[in-house]
């Protein structure tokens, strides 16, 4: 339940849809989705939603992925409500866990770039214009050669896509 309804979570909700291989997540509750409510008309609350593509077929237990998915774009959304931080195309993010997103924690993927959803790209509605980033899973090294410049977060997407696979190695 969304904070604006008195519950926990930040988002007014995420929408997951069957994209075949993978499921495609898309948050909504970053940009204004009822009033316009902002001062600056250009853009829609934070001007973005965030999505994912997570590929199918990591777990038995695909339930549990799912929701800890939706838990990892709540607690995004937790940081751009509470400290304004808004998470913008080719970015990376990087905490320097050595533990995988996964609800396991055994993936090699330990954080996120993030890129334009080549499906949903940016919107003009009538609260202001949203983005929608999505965010790709990275490994440690990859996250690391990003920060460290040797590599960009674009020459990164063009090497791993814009599915998330648990299962992937490290393209570094």
């Amino acid at each position: 339940m969304s904070w604006r309804l008195g519950g926990n979570d930040p988002l007014d909700g995420i929408s997951i849809y069957d994209g075949g291989d993978y499921w495609h997540f898309v948050t909504f509750g970053l940009s204004e989705l009822y009033e316009k409510e902002s001062k600056n008309q250009e853009i829609s609350g934070y001007g973005m939603e965030f999505t994912l593509k997570l590929k199918k077929g990591y777990s038995d237990d695909e339930e549990s992925e799912i929701k800890g998915i939706c838990g990892i774009l709540q607690t995004l959304a937790r940081i751009t409500f509470q400290k304004g931080e808004v998470f913008g195309p080719y970015e990376y993010i990087y905490t320097g866990q050595k533990q995988g997103v996964d609800i396991k924690q055994t993936s090699m993927l330990t954080g996120f770039i993030t890129v334009v959803d080549n499906d949903l790209k940016t919107t003009m509605t009538p609260n202001g214009q949203v983005t929608f980033v999505e965010l790709i899973g990275a490994t440690d090294k990859e996250l690391l050669a990003v920060h460290n410049h040797q590599l960009t977060v674009e020459e990164l997407y063009q090497k791993i896509g814009d599915i998330t696979d648990y299962q992937r190695e490290s393209v570094i």
